[in-house]
């Protein structure tokens, strides 16, 4: 057992809470660019898995140098205390970002590195202790909110030093094997974009009707009244669930035209962007807005990568409306690019166990997380020793 693990107060541990600069400085809409000094951190960046940087705001390098609070220091980590509240990211060596500033609806939590340790105080923060703090904490208003006032009041497990940076190094061994895990499979992807490039460049190609070459299931229209808690029924998926292939909402309703989609599948969002996405989860039933898209020519790696260019093209010639939609009239209006017949035999004969393994490595990951998260608490609490934990963890990276 852990022992010298006491309780404190988050406001009487080794730490700062760090707000946003909220000053006659703080950026306006005009002072927001897609590219400068200093990236600005909204809410939609810091998500229960840390950082997304897919899109990204910034401020120029003087509205940066007269906003006084909210600039980040490695080790710091953020927490979003407004709208999805309680999802946290560790600002360490591995984000690409060197000037970073947070956004309102965040704090910077800050260690005392002589008594906390900083990847033990974030693990601490996606714990089920902290995070059951929070949920009893957070307003009920139309906004979730977790004023910092009452941030104070809960409670952190704080062992000794050493240990805290044991604890951390158990839990660090299983995301550093997700993050090669990760890297691996980018490597997949890119290897398998470029093996089709190259099926496209290095023979006949042809130019056939959308339709012709893909089939396409759209998903259907799930009852709200029949949405569950995960866990009861079955999973859906939506738009909002192809980033983090996770699905947030469950139904307990049957439809007879319902479309189970499983690993590896390809999938695409039909509002607002439109992109060919191997689905990564677990399986889980097609909501509308969704399509899932298959094809007689070839398998998912062939799917996937054929599919991104008839897309972009609806999508860019749909640019400039509010929100834009796709629909089945601009799937038959389009047409499709592909290799000739050899050359997509040869595609797939190269890339398509390598796809295999890609969609392979999603489900260690999960699993990995799932071994991660179920540690934690335990070593925190102290129910669990470390030399067990570290055996466990060693059996599996």
């Amino acid at each position: 057992m852990i022992r010298n693990c006491q309780k404190l107060l988050i406001a009487d541990a080794p730490l700062q809470l760090i707000d946003g600069d909220r000053g006659k400085h703080y950026p306006n809409g005009t002072d927001f660019t897609t590219n400068g000094d200093c990236l600005f951190l909204s809410a939609r960046n810091v998500t229960k898995s840390g950082f997304l940087f897919e899109e990204t705001s910034f401020i120029s390098g003087a509205k940066d140098s007269i906003l006084r609070a909210g600039k980040l220091k490695r080790g710091d980590i953020v927490l979003t205390t407004r709208g999805t509240v309680g999802n946290c990211a560790l600002y360490d060596e591995t984000v690409p970002y060197d000037n970073i500033r947070i956004n309102s609806g965040m704090l910077l939590v800050r260690a005392d590195s002589r008594f906390l340790d900083a990847r033990y105080l974030y693990y601490f923060l996606r714990s089920e202790f902290f995070g059951a703090q929070v949920e009893s904490l957070v307003s009920g208003s139309a906004q979730p909110q977790l004023p910092v006032r009452d941030l104070n009041t809960a409670k952190i497990f704080m062992p000794t030093i050493t240990k805290q940076r044991a604890i951390a190094d158990v839990l660090g061994a299983l995301d550093d094997k997700i993050a090669f895990n990760t890297k691996f499979a980018n490597n997949i992807d890119t290897y398998i974009h470029l093996q089709f490039e190259a099926a496209i460049q290095g023979s006949v190609s042809k130019v056939k009707p959308f339709l012709e070459v893909f089939d396409v299931q759209f998903g259907e229209a799930f009852k709200g009244d029949k949405f569950a808690e995960p866990g009861t029924g079955r999973p859906l998926i939506r738009i909002r669930d192809l980033k983090t292939f996770t699905s947030q909402v469950w139904t307990t309703e049957s439809r007879s035209k319902e479309t189970l989609v499983h690993a590896g599948d390809v999938v695409v969002g039909m509002d607002a962007e439109f992109r060919a996405t191997s689905w990564l989860g677990e399986p889980g039933l097609l909501n509308q807005r969704v399509c899932r898209v298959t094809s007689k020519l070839g398998k998912s790696a062939f799917v996937r990568e054929s599919l991104k260019r008839p897309l972009a093209t609806i999508e860019n010639y749909k640019t400039g409306t509010t929100v834009i939609h796709l629909n089945k009239k601009d799937l038959e209006e389009n047409n499709v690019l592909i290799p000739d017949i050899e050359a997509i035999n040869y595609f797939e004969s190269t890339t398509e166990d390598l796809y295999r393994s890609r969609v392979a490595l999603a489900a260690e990951n999960r699993a990995l997380a799932a071994t991660r998260d179920a540690l934690l608490p335990q070593l925190m609490s102290g129910k669990l020793q470390l030399k067990d934990a570290e055996t466990l963890v060693g059996s599996v990276v």
